[in-house]
């Protein structure tokens, strides 16, 4: 294992160091395998703090075309999350899988593909940041306009 497996992949999967280096050695230096085992530790992770109170987070706003517009409340554990990279981008995601897919509850958004990578559900792009930031993460409620 060398110091570049490590970075190549932290940077395809966004986790920490040390998990990365556990993950290489666990999967004996095969990198697709680290990938998988980083993502299933991952959502392990998730669903240890899906209990966990979110007190914080923020609105986020998407408008597309001019036509389609969807108003998302995204929750997370703690301020500096709300503010990290990862929950910024999950929110804009979660807003244009809103707007592109017209889901009718929070259950039925959990469950669709994500747009952009059909091999994943909304629901694992969530459990995929809450991975990375180390906080439960939870779409409290969503609107869409339509003209």
């Amino acid at each position: 294992m060398s110091t570049s497996d490590v970075q190549k992949l932290r940077e395809m999967t966004g986790a920490g160091i040390m998990d990365c280096k556990r993950a290489i050695e666990d999967a004996k230096g095969d990198i697709d395998e680290a990938v998988k085992l980083i993502n299933e530790r991952g959502l392990l992770k998730a669903e240890k703090k899906a209990n966990r109170n979110t007190g914080a987070g923020f609105l986020k706003s998407y408008i597309h075309n001019n036509r389609v517009g969807v108003l998302l409340e995204l929750r997370c554990e703690t301020d500096f999350v709300a503010h990290s990279d990862p929950f910024q981008e999950l929110a804009h995601e979660l807003a244009m899988q809103i707007a592109a897919m017209n889901p009718d509850n929070m259950e039925s958004l959990s469950q669709q593909p994500y747009v952009k990578d059909e091999s994943l559900t909304v629901e694992n792009l969530v459990k995929n940041t809450i991975a990375k930031v180390g906080e439960n993460i939870k779409v409290e409620r969503f609107c869409r306009y339509e003209l």
